[in-house]
């Protein structure tokens, strides 16, 4: 039995000039969210959303930041280590 791994994108695994660029473009179905202290950028499909505990850290999120981010995407608050042990389990 094997397991299939979510696409999880960071922002560094965009090319050099993607990045350079001042808004990197997120790909259809997919939401830029940042996370952890550093503010980590990772793209996830909007699927996601649909699932509890995504929706419990959007509530979180709602609480503590409010839905504007000045990237363009929401802020997750949470550390990047749960934020993917959280999306590892999502397909």
């Amino acid at each position: 039995m094997g397991f299939r791994l979510p696409v999880i994108r960071r922002t560094s695994s965009f090319s050099a000039s993607q990045a350079a660029s001042k808004s990197v473009e997120v790909p259809k179905g997919h939401l830029a969210v940042y996370v952890g202290e550093k503010q980590k950028r990772f793209v996830i499909p909007v699927s996601y959303l649909n699932q509890p505990s995504i929706q419990d850290l959007l509530s979180q999120a709602e609480e503590e930041f409010g839905y504007d981010h000045p990237m363009g995407g929401l802020t997750i608050p949470c550390s990047e280590d749960v934020f993917q042990q959280i999306t590892s389990h999502l397909n």
